[in-house]
């Protein structure tokens, strides 16, 4: 691992709430949803932004960062960059720039994610012959012809019962993902994460009501035969978050505090089991880094689906109740290009805004369409 000092630090990190699709964050828009965020986190700034790098899928095209960082009011010279790594693109914003910021870049940058599953466009094959109609498709394909290519929900079934991890369990799981989210909001843990857009200030999804008897009553989602169902699966969501960020040096220069990224990795795995990709991803992380689980403070592997993170908590050994403390995304729900962004933002709050422990490292993994995985290991300081 490389020196600590050289490492980038994130610096400040901020939210939208998280809407349900079709709920209060229905008419707008993906860069309408971080134009507030990006504006806070510049505001907050003691410098001019060197880049913005945005994560964002299923979008309007046209590159939203540059147009989310011009409503921001970011000046027009600073350039901006639209990247796609499916759900993982939030937290891919994230790894590339702290790759950047670990070589000769200097200053401050934003990077994120941003999701509008309630506007996104309409997307279409064109027609197969003169005659026939365009045809409607709500994901392009993640792998080549040669794999299966599952839909994420049914391999999140084929992984669950690969790797034995029942209904109950699930559902048990998510009930707790819910429970801890309330108690978090309740206890206004989310507050100084959030920036209010369009009038909310709450996440949407989280239920009071939920517990894994109310959650045994939902039929199978996926596959008949399934243990994956809309209740004990994260929802499809719409939000935006992002990080400030700046290397190292500028960091011990200014006295800034927040968390040091100590690494982040991406690999790719069974394409046809894209939710096990966490796994190689941290089993890659602690090998280069030397920095074994069991240290780890705070854990926030996004809750796609619960057998899915089960399965990965499992394959690394990591008690499952050491995960999301404060209630991950089957709870706050799962607004895809965004989530590896609001991940950073809620190790942020739990290890720099809200840290009464002493808690000091983090770790968040994102399992990603087509077999990838990302992780990334950050240290308060």
């Amino acid at each position: 691992m490389r020196n600590p000092e050289d490492c980038p630090v994130i610096v400040d990190a901020l939210r939208t709430p998280i809407g349900t699709v079709g709920g209060a964050l229905r008419q707008v828009d993906a860069p309408s949803l971080l134009a507030p965020v990006l504006a806070e986190l510049a505001r907050r700034c003691e410098g001019p932004i060197d880049e913005v790098v945005v994560g964002n899928i299923r979008g309007p095209g046209g590159n939203p960062a540059r147009i989310a960082a011009l409503q921001a009011g970011i000046h027009e010279s600073t350039p901006a960059v639209t990247l796609d790594r499916q759900c993982g693109s939030g937290m891919a914003a994230i790894e590339y720039s702290v790759a950047m910021l670990s070589g000769y870049r200097e200053g401050f940058q934003l990077a994120g994610g941003t999701q509008s599953s309630s506007t996104q466009p309409l997307t279409f094959w064109p027609p197969a012959g003169p005659d026939a109609p365009p045809q409607q498709y709500f994901r392009a394909p993640f792998t080549d012809s040669r794999h299966a290519d599952p839909d994420m929900g049914l391999a999140a079934d084929l992984l669950s019962a690969e790797r034995g991890i029942g209904r109950q369990r699930q559902d048990a799981y998510a009930a707790r993902s819910h429970q801890r989210a309330v108690a978090s909001a309740d206890e206004g843990l989310f507050r100084a994460e959030i920036v209010p857009v369009a009038g909310l200030d709450h996440d949407e999804r989280p239920r009071p009501g939920f517990t894994p008897e109310r959650l045994a009553r939902f039929r199978p989602a996926f596959s008949p035969e399934g243990t994956a169902t809309a209740a004990n699966s994260c929802g499809v969501n719409d939000g935006a978050a992002a990080v400030l960020v700046c290397d190292g040096r500028t960091a011990a220069s200014r006295g800034l505090h927040g968390l040091r990224v100590l690494d982040a990795i991406s690999v790719g795995c069974d394409p046809d089991r894209p939710g096990w990709g966490i796994v190689p991803a941290v089993r890659r992380l602690v090998g280069r880094t030397g920095v074994e689980l069991d240290r780890i403070d705070v854990v926030d592997f996004n809750e796609a689906f619960a057998g899915q993170v089960l399965s990965c908590l499992d394959g690394l050994g990591i008690d499952e109740r050491r995960n999301c403390p404060q209630g991950g995304a089957i709870a706050l729900g799962h607004p895809w290009a965004a989530t590896g962004a609001v991940q950073l933002t809620r190790l942020f709050s739990q290890l720099v805004r809200h840290n009464t422990t002493g808690a000091r490292l983090g770790l968040a993994g994102i399992a990603i369409g087509g077999g990838q995985g990302t992780a990334i290991l950050v240290e308060a300081i």
